[in-house]
């Protein structure tokens, strides 16, 4: 199984890429996992424009990402319980997830994934949501392997 993250971010934050990192070891286990961070000039500068311009910018750049299994981080997406997200790890082998810019998605981006899902109905920091996700992928998949990190 291989796992994917993006996400569209200016800068790191070292405390939560460390964190961030001890979730891909412990994921590891389980399934193949990468972290890919896009932000570049044609970004920044669209950002700065309006809402528009920076989820059309968004949309480029994940674009040559749209394969196996995509999944979107949306405030508009749906809940679920851990037990139900971990589902996703049941049939999947190539499972990427997309958390928007600053600005969210385009209503195009998300016609294009398998699957938008909300973390809450509370508003994250993207570093914050990266970190959440990870530990919700890890969940997900003790969940999946029977191991104890999950109690119910």
């Amino acid at each position: 199984m291989k796992i994917s993250v993006y996400s569209i971010e200016k800068s790191e934050n070292e405390n939560i890429k460390c964190l961030n990192g001890e979730f891909i070891k412990m994921i590891s286990r389980f399934a193949k996992t990468e972290e890919i961070t896009l932000f570049n000039a044609s970004i920044a500068q669209a950002q700065s424009k309006n809402a528009d311009e920076a989820k059309k910018s968004y949309m480029t750049a994940y674009e040559p990402y749209l394969k196996g299994y995509t999944v979107a981080l949306d405030e508009t997406g749906e809940e679920m319980t851990s037990l139900e997200f971990s589902k996703i790890f049941d049939t999947q082998n190539d499972i990427r997830f997309f958390i928007g810019g600053a600005y969210g998605f385009e209503k195009q981006f998300l016609a294009r994934t398998q699957r938008v899902i909300s973390l809450s109905r509370l508003t994250y920091a993207h570093k914050i949501a990266k970190l959440v996700l990870f530990e919700q992928i890890y969940r997900g998949l003790c969940i999946k392997n029977n191991h104890p990190y999950h109690k119910e």
